[in-house]
């Protein structure tokens, strides 16, 4: 059986001008592999409100999970709420329990509960609350889509408390054999062991180190044994 999958949906305009680089994705991809997750695509989109509507109904039918990130903050450009109950055709408004997670952190912190705060409380209908142990303000779960904050810190608590509820398969093992060849040298033998190891998923990665050039192959799968069979055939036709 194979394992779930997933795709991560990065919503900003910061992101897409380069003003903010983007550190969730790889966050998220590693933290998947290590539960047995398989991460099959990551897209950038802006803040608007159709663009985020495309994206999560295209990538929710086709993976097991959909994970965003970005545009539930206090601010009108904060608009992936919406965007997620327009997604699945329900309403939006104030929850009374996110509101009264946002009231008590603003109280213990002598802090006014403003209009502009109390948005974060608006949670599309049907919708599960994601716990953030760091700035209190909720994420959401919809169906398979887990909508959090795109704050680093805070993207990283939500998705501790999301994947303990999450039934994952096998974690992808990984490993790596350095070659002093070019990607043209090698190509024949390295489509020779995919195919005899069509399970596994073998990749180049060409490198040029210190006047040095060369390859790096990745073998990735579920089946440890397998993997280290894969890598030492390619020890053997290529020693270090």
């Amino acid at each position: 059986m194979s394992n779930p999958s997933a795709a991560i949906i990065v919503i900003g305009d910061e992101i897409l001008s380069g003003r903010t680089r983007d550190s969730n994705m790889h966050f998220l991809a590693r933290a998947l592999t290590r539960a047995g997750i398989d991460l099959r695509e990551a897209r950038v989109v802006a803040d608007r409100s159709g663009d985020i509507v495309a994206a999560v109904n295209e990538t929710r039918a086709r993976v097991d999970h959909v994970f965003t990130s970005g545009g539930i903050g206090p601010t009108h450009d904060d608009i992936t709420a919406d965007a997620i109950a327009a997604a699945f055709g329900v309403g939006i408004g104030e929850r009374a329990d996110a509101l009264a997670i946002l009231a008590a952190h603003y109280a213990s912190r002598g802090s006014d509960f403003t209009d502009a705060r109390r948005r974060m409380a608006r949670i599309p209908e049907g919708a599960r609350l994601i716990e953030n142990p760091v700035s209190a303000a909720p994420g959401f779960s919809l169906g398979n889509v887990h909508v959090m904050a795109g704050v680093p810190s805070v993207f990283e608590a939500m998705v501790a408390s999301v994947l303990p509820g999450i039934t994952g398969g096998r974690p992808l093992l990984s490993q790596t054999w350095r070659i002093l060849r070019g990607e043209g040298e090698i190509a024949g033998e390295l489509g020779r062991l995919a195919d005899d190891y069509a399970d596994l998923s073998i990749g180049s990665y060409p490198f040029h180190r210190e006047g040095i050039f060369g390859t790096s192959v990745v073998v990735r799968g579920e089946n440890g044994p397998r993997v280290a069979e894969a890598v030492a055939r390619l020890a053997a036709l290529y020693p270090a």
